[in-house]
């Protein structure tokens, strides 16, 4: 997936400033895609000139102008089209800290617990993220009550899997620690 489909896929929350949409993509998007600013930034001076977003300047008198950018038409048929797209490949796991516990074995194990710790530690500050994010999307509805109600499903349909992944990392940590400290503990051949 190409970086402008997931810059698009924002922008249908409505006009949105390079920082508003950063900030989105710490957020809200960030439980499937993510991208450094200067990407960001990039990619939308590409969009722009490709016709499928739109920018305009708004002028503020304490702070630097800004630019608002909002999907054009041709955007919007972007987008539809990318949907219609045929599903690509699944992705692929590619994650340093499962490098390091396949070679717990011969290594520091300490060193590979105190990275699991904070890849759990991370975990529980995105999924509290997530929930905060959640319950601002339900405004005090239960789900069945949002689905009816709401102009779109998909934020909260990605947010979901965002916070499943998040608790998966946790149980996942958890069981990894428990079999490590077991591992320590009992006498083995090296």
């Amino acid at each position: 997936m190409a970086l402008r489909n997931a810059v698009m896929a924002a922008l249908l929350e409505g006009e949105a400033s390079g920082y508003d949409l950063a900030k989105a993509f710490d957020a809200s998007v960030a439980n499937f895609w993510t991208a450094a600013p200067q990407q960001l930034y990039r990619e939308l001076e590409r969009m722009h000139e490709e016709g499928l977003i739109a920018a305009r300047v708004v002028e503020q008198e304490r702070r630097p102008n800004k630019r608002l950018f909002s999907l054009t038409e041709a955007g919007m048929e972007a987008v539809r089209a990318y949907v219609a797209e045929p599903f690509g490949k699944p992705t692929a796991i590619r994650d340093e800290l499962l490098v390091k516990v396949q070679c717990a074995d011969v290594g520091d194990i300490d060193a590979v617990k105190a990275a699991i710790t904070e890849r759990m530690e991370w975990a529980e500050t995105k999924l509290a993220r997530y929930e905060r994010l959640r319950e601002r999307l339900l405004a005090g509805r239960t789900e069945n009550e949002y689905f009816a109600e709401a102009e779109r499903i998909g934020p909260y349909l990605t947010l979901l899997r965002g916070m499943a992944f998040e608790k998966e990392n946790l149980q996942w940590g958890e069981r990894a620690l428990h079999i490590l400290e077991r591992r320590a503990t009992a006498p083995h051949v090296r």
